[in-house]
C-alpha cells in the first residue's frame, strides 16, 4: 500500500473510518482483518494519513470537524441514556459510560496519531507563547488533540450538565459511609476522579474542575458534618472520652479521604475536620490542660498533642502549663534541702526531675522542640532560684562542691564509667546556669586545691571534665584550667631536674623528702598580697635554698613567690606510746618541730621562732589544740604555755573499732556459728570500702565482744564461736 499523496474521496473514507471510530470509543471489539487491511499500515494509521496528505488539499480540517462532531452527538447520547434511568441511578450509569469513553478515548488518541503529530501539534500555541508571547488567541480556541477533544467534549455535554445532581449523590454517599452504611467505593472513587481525569491533559489548572465542582462543596458538607458531631460528643463524653472519639473519626476521614479522593484533597479536608472538632473547641480542651498535667495522666496528654499540633496556635496553653509544672517540681525539689551533702541532693534531685520529664516529653510529645524548649525553661528557673533575691544564687557553688566530692580521693566505691556518667550529668545542670563565672570561680578554687594537696582521685578525670566545660563553654572558659594542669605536669618535669641538679652538686640528702609546685601567677586563684611572714624551720631551709639556686640558674629573671601556707608536710610523732604519720601544714609543721627540743614552750618562744604575726599563730594553734596534738594554758595570750601531749590517742582508732564490732555482731547475728578465719575474712570484706582494718584489730574487737557477752567459744572448738542471742 503506497504512501504516496494522492486524491482521496473524504466521503467514503471518512464512512469507512467512522466505523473503526465507532468501535473504538465504545471499546467494541475490531475485525482484525479489517483493521490490518484497511486501516493500518507500519505506524500509520493508513486512512487518516491518507486524507491528512490527500491531493491537491489536505483534509485535515474536515478530519477534525467530522471527529469533533461525531464526539459530540456520542456524548449527548450517552447523558440521554444516563438520565433515563432516573436520579438513584446516576451515579453507575456515568460510571459505567465514563469507564467505557475515558478508555476508548485514549485508543482513539492513538488511532488520530498522524492527525495530532502533523496537523494539531504544529498550529498549538506553546504556554510560554500564551503567558509571554503577546497572543491575543484564547487557549480554548485553538485546536486540542484527539484525546483531548474527546475528553473536553465529555465535560462540556456530560459534566456540566450532570454536575449537580451528580455532586449532591456523592455528598450523600460519603455521608452514608460515614454513617457506616454501605456504598459503591469503586463507583464513588471513579466519578469522583473522573472531574480530575477529565482536565488532566491541561497544564495550567488541572485540577480546577475538581476544586469547584466537587471539592468546595464537599469541603462545605464536611465542616457542616463534624461541627454537628463534634457538639455531640462534647455534650455527651468527658475530655478524655472527647478526644479518644475525635481522634477516630479523624483517622477514619483521613482513610476516606483516601478511598474517594485526589491525593491533593487530603490534606485540605483533614485540616476542614481538624478546624470543626478541634479548633472550635480550644477553650474546651485549654481547660482540661492543667489537671491533666497535674497528674501526669500520660494517655490524655498524648491524644491532647495530637489534636492540639496541627492548629495554630492551638499548643500555647499545654506547653505553658508543661513548662510552669516541671519548674514547680524542680523548685520543691531544691528549695528545701537538708543534712550533710546538700550539694549531692541538689544535683541528683534536678537530674532525676529533669530525666523524669526529658522521657515524658520523648515519649507523649514525640521530642517536641518547643516542649524540649520548655523543659529547658523550667529547669533554668528551678536551678537559678534565689530564695533570697537579694543573695546570689546558690546553684553554681553547689554544682561545683558537687564536682569537687566526685573527684577527690574520698570518694569511694565509684568506677570509671559512673564517674564520667555522674561528671556528663553535672555538664547537664552546667547548661542552665545563668551564673556560669561564678562556677568557674568556685571550681577553680577547689581544682587548685586538688591539685596542690594531691588530692585528685584520677586526673584523667580532672581532664575530661574539663574538655565537658570547654566543650560546653569555650576555650576561653576553661583556659586558666588547663594552665594548672600544665603548671602541675612541668613542676614533676622540675622535681626531676631538681634530683638530677642535686646529684651533680654531691648532695646526698636534703634530711627530707621536698617536691616542689611552680605555678603561674596569673592562672592560679591564689592571692600573693597580704601573705603572712613566716620563717621556714631549719629542717627545711636547705631544701628550699638549694630549690632557689637550681631554678635561679635554669631560669634567669624568674622571681619565686613562696605560699607557704598552701604547702603541707608529713610528720612522724615518735614521743607517743605507738608512732603516728601525721599530715599538716607548713605552719603547723613549724610550731610541732619546736618541740623536739622541748616539751612545752611560751607562744612569745613560738613567734619568736616562726615569725608568725600574733593573730596568724593563734589561729593555727586552734587546730592544733582542738585535735588535743598540743594543750594550750589559760587563754592564749603570749605568755601563756603550749605543751606537748604526750598521752595523745588518735580518735579514729577508736571509731573504727566501734565499725569493725559492729560488723562482727551483723555477721554472727546472720551465721549463727562461724569459724575464726571465716569471721575475720568476712570482717576485712565489709570494711574494705571503708578503710583497710588489721587482724589484731579485729582480734580485740572480738575479745570485747566475748567479754560483753555478744559472742562465746564453741565447746566443741576454740576457734570456733557462736552468737548469743
Amino acid at each position: 500500500m503506497s504512501l504516496k499523496p494522492r486524491k482521496v474521496d473524504f466521503d467514503t473514507t471518512w464512512c469507512v473510518l467512522l466505523e473503526t471510530v465507532k468501535s473504538v470509543i465504545t471499546c467494541a471489539k475490531v475485525n482484525r482483518t479489517t483493521w490490518n487491511d484497511r486501516f493500518s499500515y507500519p505506524f500509520v494509521i493508513f486512512d487518516v494519513y491518507a486524507l491528512c496528505v490527500a491531493c491537491p488539499e489536505p483534509l485535515s480540517d474536515r478530519l477534525y470537524v467530522e471527529t469533533k462532531q461525531f464526539l459530540e452527538n456520542h456524548v449527548q447520547e450517552l447523558y440521554q441514556n444516563v438520565i433515563q434511568h432516573g436520579d438513584e441511578s446516576y451515579l453507575s450509569q456515568y460510571h459505567k459510560y465514563w469507564e467505557e469513553y475515558s478508555r476508548g478515548s485514549s485508543f482513539l488518541n492513538l488511532l488520530y496519531g498522524y492527525l495530532n503529530t502533523t496537523f494539531i501539534k504544529k498550529q498549538k500555541y506553546s504556554e510560554a507563547d500564551l503567558s509571554y508571547g503577546g497572543f491575543s488567541v484564547e487557549s480554548a480556541d485553538q485546536k486540542l488533540e484527539i484525546g483531548e477533544l474527546a475528553l473536553d467534549t465529555w465535560k462540556r455535554f456530560m459534566v456540566e450538565p450532570l454536575k449537580d445532581p451528580i455532586v449532591k449523590l456523592l455528598l450523600a454517599d460519603i455521608k452514608n459511609d460515614r454513617m457506616s452504611s454501605t456504598v459503591h467505593q469503586t463507583v464513588l472513587h471513579g466519578v469522583i476522579n473522573s472531574f480530575v481525569n477529565v482536565e488532566e491533559y491541561k497544564k495550567k489548572h488541572p485540577l480546577q474542575l475538581y476544586e469547584e465542582v466537587f471539592e468546595a462543596p464537599f469541603k462545605l458538607e464536611t465542616g457542616d458534618f463534624y461541627r454537628v458531631e463534634a457538639a455531640k460528643l462534647k455534650d455527651e463524653c468527658n475530655c478524655s472520652e472527647f478526644m479518644e472519639k475525635v481522634i477516630i473519626k479523624l483517622d477514619n476521614e483521613d482513610f476516606r479521604s483516601r478511598k474517594f479522593l485526589h491525593p491533593s484533597s487530603y490534606s485540605k479536608v483533614t485540616h476542614e475536620c481538624q478546624q470543626r472538632m478541634v479548633a472550635d473547641h480550644l477553650q474546651f480542651l485549654h481547660g482540661e490542660c492543667r489537671e491533666m498535667v497535674r497528674v501526669e495522666k500520660r494517655k490524655d496528654l498524648s491524644n491532647m498533642y495530637q489534636l492540639l499540633k496541627p492548629i495554630h496556635g492551638g499548643l500555647g496553653v499545654l506547653i505553658q502549663e508543661i513548662e510552669t509544672h516541671i519548674k514547680n517540681t524542680g523548685l520543691e525539689a531544691v528549695k528545701n534541702l537538708k543534712g550533710d551533702n546538700i550539694p549531692g541532693q541538689f544535683v541528683e534531685s534536678i537530674l532525676e526531675v529533669h530525666g523524669k520529664y526529658t522521657e515524658l516529653i520523648k515519649v507523649v510529645f514525640h521530642a517536641d522542640q518547643q516542649f524540649v524548649g520548655a523543659l529547658d525553661k523550667a529547669c533554668a528557673a528551678a536551678i537559678n532560684y534565689k530564695q533570697n533575691p537579694r543573695h546570689g544564687c546558690k546553684s553554681p557553688e553547689l554544682l561545683s562542691r558537687y564536682c569537687d566530692n566526685l573527684l577527690k580521693k574520698s570518694s569511694k566505691g565509684i568506677s570509671e564509667n559512673e564517674l564520667d556518667d555522674k561528671l556528663a550529668n553535672c555538664i547537664t545542670v552546667f547548661k542552665y546556669l545563668d551564673d556560669k563565672d561564678v562556677f568557674q570561680r568556685f571550681y577553680s578554687k577547689m581544682l587548685a586545691k586538688r591539685l596542690i594537696y594531691t588530692q585528685s582521685a584520677s586526673m584523667d578525670a580532672e581532664e575530661a571534665m574539663i574538655n565537658k566545660l570547654k566543650q560546653a563553654c569555650g576555650y576561653e572558659f576553661t583556659n586558666k584550667l588547663h594552665r594548672m594542669f600544665t603548671d602541675m605536669n612541668i613542676s614533676t618535669g622540675l622535681n626531676n631536674d631538681f634530683s638530677d641538679f642535686l646529684k651533680k652538686q654531691n648532695v646526698s640528702e636534703l634530711g627530707v623528702n621536698f617536691s616542689i609546685s611552680v605555678l603561674q601567677a596569673g592562672a592560679w586563684p591564689i592571692g600573693q598580697s597580704n601573705l603572712p611572714t613566716f620563717a621556714i624551720p631549719q629542717e627545711l631551709e636547705k631544701s628550699v635554698r638549694m630549690f632557689e639556686t637550681f631554678y635561679s640558674g635554669k631560669f634567669s629573671g624568674r622571681k619565686l613567690t613562696w605560699l607557704h601556707s598552701f604547702c603541707n608536710g608529713e610528720l612522724k610523732f615518735n614521743h607517743l606510746k605507738r608512732p603516728y604519720f601525721v599530715s599538716m601544714g607548713t605552719f603547723h609543721m613549724a610550731i610541732l618541730l619546736l618541740f623536739n627540743s622541748s616539751d612545752s614552750l611560751k607562744l612569745s618562744d613560738i613567734m619568736e621562732h616562726t615569725k608568725l604575726s600574733e593573730a596568724e599563730l593563734k589561729k593555727q594553734l586552734q587546730t592544733l589544740t582542738e585535735t588535743k596534738i598540743v594543750v594550750l594554758e589559760d587563754d592564749a595570750s603570749l605568755d601563756s604555755a603550749l605543751t606537748l601531749n604526750l598521752n595523745y590517742n588518735n580518735k579514729l582508732d577508736e571509731d573504727r573499732k566501734m565499725y569493725l564490732q559492729a560488723a562482727i555482731v551483723r555477721i554472727m547475728k546472720a551465721r549463727k556459728i562461724l569459724k575464726h578465719t571465716m569471721l575475720i575474712q568476712e570482717v576485712i570484706s565489709q570494711a574494705r570500702a571503708r578503710f583497710s582494718p588489721n587482724i589484731p584489730m579485729i582480734k580485740k574487737c572480738i575479745e570485747a565482744l566475748i567479754d560483753k557477752q555478744y559472742l562465746e567459744r564453741t565447746s566443741n572448738s576454740t576457734d570456733e564461736y557462736s552468737y548469743v542471742a
